[in-house]
């Protein structure tokens, strides 16, 4: 408490009698933070004095949620810490709620970047997490006449206590202009960039405790400043917006995450951050700790991670960091290149596979283009040499890339240079190997691993689900949070009702808890006695929002049609949570149809104790914690074949939901481990995806052969959801019958029918408890702790601080 208040009168400057809840929420996360500062400082010593390895996990997004509750589990402070406000008349709940969460990720990619590091933190192996420090993150979202509309996440407004500004350490990053030849001192031709313009690097330090180690690691975001701010002859002259202009400019640059990019000028601003990050991490890592400028040690002392695509430009940024500063040769360089990075390929998408345009890259990076030839160049001879009579190989495996216009292909250069390529499931590493990258698995089988995702028990458990944690804290003893597989040691206990019975209460808790939050929150009343069926996830195609609305207004036709009767439907509450892309008009056009079903549902007497629809804006980490845990099944609908991993699909199976699934991503593993009576199973597998697809996929035959599909498409047609207006939806009625690229029509008949299964088993609450025991005990496995110590084994080969 002396910590607290100190806190509140010298860095607040208020008494607590005159503070408001924010001086109280900063004064109690400064104390939690200074108690860790001393641990942070320790370890970062003895990672320099000892030169342990590190991983440098470079990723565009750290969705990182909210930092009090986690900092407070993590130092064993969470008890001390509410005893001390209530001695102050505060409610510790209070001062959590009054964080605002940090928007700096989108969805999975990021979730799981904050996982990992989590967990490297806890296993105690050094770590420095590179990213960005988005001033406005991705965007908050709001709802308006059921459309989606996008405002600035003012994450930042009210405060950041969990940061550490460092612009003594900034980094300058060059853009534009042209390279040029020289002979250096020693007679060597060299090459060196003259650049156009550049910007600052504004590093903020986070800290990244483990749980209950004493480790800390960092993770490090870059802001972008300009070099030359302010113009004071341009503003003394009157011109006012020019004389910030280069500031305005700069700060462009990480403003927000993931810009529109249907325009020109929004390619090259996600470039430019692309490149600003990587190129401040790199210039970091080897002014930090390469204290003796031996550049040629950098293997032994870092592994960087490139989390997808985005980071990839680091590879030839280090090599110009090697070739042009260093002045070592570019065979060492390449070699030494070779073995400090390692690939995470996040996706089976051809078109969120990046390519950057050789004119773009050209015109903003002129050094990096050449470097990237040449690295093609060197490495398609090799593929020439191997395969001498196959130039359509070459061809194929060209990091360049000449049709549809000359472009880099930013996974093949990251396949090229990594010393590993991994993918994030089993279904999807072999897809990867087998499809994706199949040339280059073929050419380097031995490169290639799969990892696959996990996610942390502490904050999607302990933090998450208090409950169900202290049941089985009581039930297993202590340990379980740092060793999850422990959970298997559940399953006998899903044989004993009176644990049945209390993990029932646990659930219907935590019900309890997401409605009140709904209704505090969104304004939202739920039912308290329905089954929660929930599909949390970014809005895109393939994981096919559109196919859980054909359910749901199918569900309602055949009430309003009198084809069912009401009584015999199992009532349900149906939760959608999901960002669409500001420039994703099939995406937005969904969400704009779930909130129109929604509100002709909830309206309708008729359906009022049976069916429910609710959608809250602005989905996050924050209201996942709160969300998941309540839910009863978990929706995983992607077409087989389309999702890499998942780790929504994890969270809930770990919080005790039954999944409704495809064999999908690492849906597949799941099923394996829970067994398919725990698992309701539908749709196509993805060989029998490819083989439709290769005989020709006509959706609108789908919808003549079945009366059910026909008769819910033609509600959503008539205007039945849009006030009698049969244009409002027309284009995403025509997507499905006439496009449907992610065949919702072809899975509908088998998913409504695995729907069915769901109400008949949830008929006995018994079975489904059981089942539900089950998901958790056999989950285990799905721990991103696990997922780190086989990244260590397979790929980074790094060691604990002793």
């Amino acid at each position: 408490m002396r910590e607290f208040l100190r806190e509140l009168n010298t860095d607040s400057g208020v008494t607590l009698s005159r503070s408001t809840v924010n001086d109280q929420y900063l004064s109690l996360a400064r104390a939690v933070r200074h108690y860790l500062s001393a641990r942070w400082l320790e370890n970062t010593r003895k990672v320099r004095e000892t030169k342990a390895k590190m991983v440098g996990y470079l990723s565009a997004e750290f969705l990182l949620g909210r930092q009090l509750g986690n900092a407070l589990l993590a130092t064993d402070l969470e008890e001390i810490a509410e005893k001390a406000l209530a001695e102050c008349g505060i409610d510790i709940a209070t001062l959590r709620a009054q964080e605002v969460e940090p928007g700096l990720g989108n969805g999975g990619l990021g979730r799981l970047a904050a996982c990992f590091i989590d967990s490297l933190a806890t296993m105690g192996v050094p770590c420095i997490g590179y990213g960005i420090r988005y001033e406005y993150g991705i965007f908050r979202q709001t709802f308006v006449d059921g459309r989606q509309v996008e405002q600035p996440d003012t994450w930042l407004t009210l405060g950041s206590p969990w940061e550490f500004p460092h612009p003594e350490h900034a980094v300058q990053v060059d853009f534009g202009g042209h390279t040029e030849t020289y002979v250096d001192t020693d007679g060597v031709e060299r090459t060196r960039w003259v650049p156009g313009w550049n910007v600052l690097g504004m590093p903020f330090n986070y800290m990244v405790p483990g749980y209950q180690n004493g480790q800390v690691n960092t993770l490090r975001l870059w802001s972008a400043q300009a070099t030359n701010a302010f113009d004071l002859p341009t503003f003394n002259s009157g011109d006012y917006a020019e004389a910030v202009r280069a500031q305005t400019f700069a700060e462009n640059i990480t403003k927000v995450l993931y810009p529109e990019d249907s325009t020109p000028q929004g390619k090259e601003l996600r470039l430019q951050q692309q490149y600003f990050f990587v190129a401040c991490s790199i210039r970091d890592f080897i002014d930090r700790f390469i204290l003796d400028g031996d550049v040629t040690t950098l293997p032994e002392r870092v592994i960087f991670q490139l989390n997808d695509t985005h980071p990839v430009i680091a590879v030839p940024e280090l090599m110009r960091v090697l070739v042009d500063i260093e002045k070592l040769e570019w065979d060492a360089a390449w070699e030494i290149t070779k073995k400090c990075f390692a690939y995470t390929c996040h996706t089976l998408l051809p078109e969120a596979l990046e390519v950057w345009p050789t004119e773009l890259l050209g015109r903003l990076l002129p050094r990096h283009l050449e470097i990237i030839y040449r690295i093609n160049d060197e490495f398609l001879a090799e593929v020439r040499a191997a395969f001498p009579d196959d130039e359509m190989r070459a061809r194929r495996m060209s990091i360049i890339a000449e049709y549809p216009e000359r472009a880099v292909r930013m996974a093949y250069l990251a396949t090229v240079a990594g010393a590993k390529v991994n993918g994030v499931a089993e279904l999807h590493s072999q897809l990867l190997r087998d499809k994706v990258l199949h040339d280059f698995s073929e050419y380097w089988p031995e490169k290639f691993t799969n990892v696959t995702n996990g996610v942390t028990p502490r904050r999607f458990m302990r933090l998450a689900n208090p409950g169900l944690s202290q049941l089985i804290t009581e039930t297993l003893g202590t340990g379980w949070l740092t060793d999850l597989e422990r959970l298997a040691e559940l399953e006998p206990y899903a044989e004993d009702a009176e644990f049945r019975a209390a993990f029932v209460r646990i659930k219907e808790a935590n019900k309890t808890r997401l409605y009140r939050l709904l209704r505090a929150r969104d304004q939202v009343a739920l039912p308290d006695d329905h089954l929660l069926d929930v599909m949390v996830k970014r809005l895109h195609e393939y994981k096919r929002q559109s196919l859980k609305l054909l359910h749901i207004v199918s569900s309602y036709e055949q009430i309003i049609s009198g084809k069912v009767d009401p009584s015999q439907v199992t009532p349900r509450t149906f939760v959608f949570g999901a960002k669409a892309a500001p420039g994703y008009r099939i995406a937005k056009e969904t969400i704009h149809l779930i909130n129109s079903v929604a509100a002709v549902i909830n309206a309708d007497p008729l359906v009022k104790d049976v069916l429910k629809v609710v959608f809250p804006a602005n989905y996050n980490v924050t209201l996942a914690e709160t969300l998941i845990p309540a839910a009863d099944l978990s929706e995983q609908i992607s077409l087989a074949g389309k999702e890499a991993s998942g780790t929504g699909n994890m969270k809930f199976a770990l919080n005790g939901a039954l999944t409704i699934g495809t064999d999908d991503g690492a849906n597949v593993e799941i099923r394996q481990l829970v067994g398919d009576e725990h698992f309701f199973l539908f749709g196509l597998t993805e060989p029998e995806v490819a083989e439709v697809q290769t005989a020709g996929y006509r959706s609108h035959e789908y919808y003549e052969g079945d009366p059910q599909l026909k008769a819910t498409l033609d509600l959503i047609a008539s205007g039945h959801f849009s006030g009698g207006d049969r244009t409002v939806f027309e284009p995403l009625v025509s997507n499905l019958l006439y496009d449907d690229r992610f065949m919702a029509l072809a899975d509908f008949r088998s998913y409504v029918e695995a729907q069915a299964r769901v109400d008949a088993y949830y008929a006995d609450q018994d079975a489904w408890a059981r089942s539900a025991v089950l998901n958790v005990a056999r989950s285990g496995f799905f721990s991103s702790d696990r997922s780190m110590r086989e990244y260590i084994a397979r790929i980074w080969h790094t060691q604990p601080l002793r």
